[in-house]
């Protein structure tokens, strides 16, 4: 499954790669802003500079990252060819790997033969292609770490050991300085876990606490170099204010509006530059709850629509909107028909037994609440494919097992000889 997940991966790349060597913006497309951070860590500016000038020290990403980016440039160069190259065969082998732990969940709940549609099907996944071949950034990584987490919170409900659950701890810790959205559903699932240890009646109060200690020291260094550098609280990333005031205005042709962001926007990049960082951030934070406290209808419609849309892949369908975005006719389609499976495989996983369920319905309740409030992108549900991505094999593999019970049910017709 692995060898040929990376092989279909490395060949759409091979046809993809061309667009993130493009130098427009000065290289914008390879990497945004972790590519910016990746520079100047490169070049001894320390995690830096998030946009195009040089303005000091940030907050805006998290770090592993862009750190893990700027060893890409340091072996290969610089936004170089061959560092756009080493980066999506990094995403492409990332992605690959994440079949083992697919296989491992479904195996776990479902058994062999939904395992074995669940790591295919993520070999061929099209939105695992395409995002893996195409996009620099930190989405395979944090969707081969969540997928992970998720694994080990599922053998943490029998496991009392310390070292287990502190290496669920580290590993969540690492999940969320890679993407903090990780951290919508690490702690749920380790709740869960934890209390069916208790449950159980096994050994639960070490455990949870090594956990906790865990993740805690895990983050520290990040959390301690923020207040250090900033002197304020930045949990894991500065720009929050930012996705809310960017989410939330009138202009909501599009899930993601151009003009409000400081990477399209002069006037917002000025803004940035003047006022730093995090004031500017903050500003924009007040800004965004103005306006949802000042137009709270509009609010709940906004958030109805980002519901539909992640689940969905639907957004709208005027002329405008699909000239921007030419794919969503097939995507809504795909979209669409990917979530009917997975509620159905978790319907039924619900009847078979509802704590096999429950680890399901924690991730989809918990990690899209983030994005439901602020705003969605096309790429921020593709840590949980992995989930949808096993249900639905389940489903189809249910289906198929049913269809060949009631086949082999049926009796032979028998044969009757003509009356002569």
């Amino acid at each position: 499954m692995v060898i040929v997940a990376l092989a279909l991966r490395l060949v759409v790349m091979s046809f993809l790669y061309p667009e993130r060597t493009d130098p427009y913006r000065d290289h914008w497309r390879l990497g945004g802003e972790a590519g910016r951070i990746a520079r100047s860590i490169t070049q001894g500016e320390g995690f830096s500079n998030p946009l195009f000038g040089k303005t000091g020290p940030t907050a805006w990403l998290s770090p592993v990252f862009p750190y893990l980016l700027a060893g890409i440039f340091k072996i290969f160069g610089v936004y170089s060819k061959a560092s756009a190259i080493a980066a999506l065969a990094l995403d492409c082998l990332l992605s690959a790997l994440t079949c083992i732990p697919v296989f491992f969940i479904a195996k776990k709940h479902f058994g062999e033969n939904a395992a074995a549609w669940a790591g295919w099907g993520w070999a061929f996944f099209p939105y695992a292609i395409f995002f893996s071949a195409d996009f620099i950034w930190a989405t395979t990584l944090t969707t081969l770490l969540m997928t992970l987490v998720f694994l080990l919170a599922l053998h943490l409900e029998s496991s009392s050991s310390v070292w287990h659950w502190a290496g669920f701890g580290v590993l969540s810790g690492l999940g969320g300085l890679t993407d903090p959205v990780v951290m919508s559903v690490a702690p749920v699932l380790g709740a869960w876990a934890w209390y069916r240890l208790y449950r159980s009646g096994r050994k639960w109060l070490a455990p949870g606490v090594g956990a906790v200690l865990a993740v805690t020291l895990t983050v520290a260094p990040w959390f301690i170099r923020n207040y250090e550098t900033f002197h304020k609280v930045i949990p894991f990333r500065s720009c929050l204010g930012l996705e809310v005031y960017f989410g939330n205005n009138m202009d909501s042709w599009h899930w993601g509006p151009p003009g409000y962001h400081p990477s399209d926007n002069e006037d917002e990049w000025r803004e940035y530059q003047q006022l730093g960082e995090i004031a500017y951030t903050q500003k924009k934070f007040h800004e965004g709850l103005a306006f949802i406290h000042s137009h709270r209808l509009l609010y709940v419609q906004q958030t109805a629509r980002r519901v539909v849309y992640l689940w969905t892949g639907f957004w709208s369908l005027s002329p405008r909107y699909l000239r921007e975005e030419p794919a969503d006719l097939f995507n809504i389609v795909f979209c669409t028909g990917l979530t009917v499976l997975t509620l159905s495989g978790l319907r039924r996983a619900w009847r078979i037994d509802s704590a096999i369920a429950m680890p399901y319905l924690l991730v989809f309740i918990f990690f899209p609440i983030i994005y439901y409030l602020t705003h969605p992108e096309d790429y921020y549900r593709r840590p949980i494919d992995p989930q949808y991505v096993v249900l639905a094999a389940f489903a189809m593999a249910s289906w198929v097992a049913e269809r060949k019970r009631r086949l082999a049910a049926i009796p032979p017709q028998v044969a009757i000889a003509p009356i002569e």
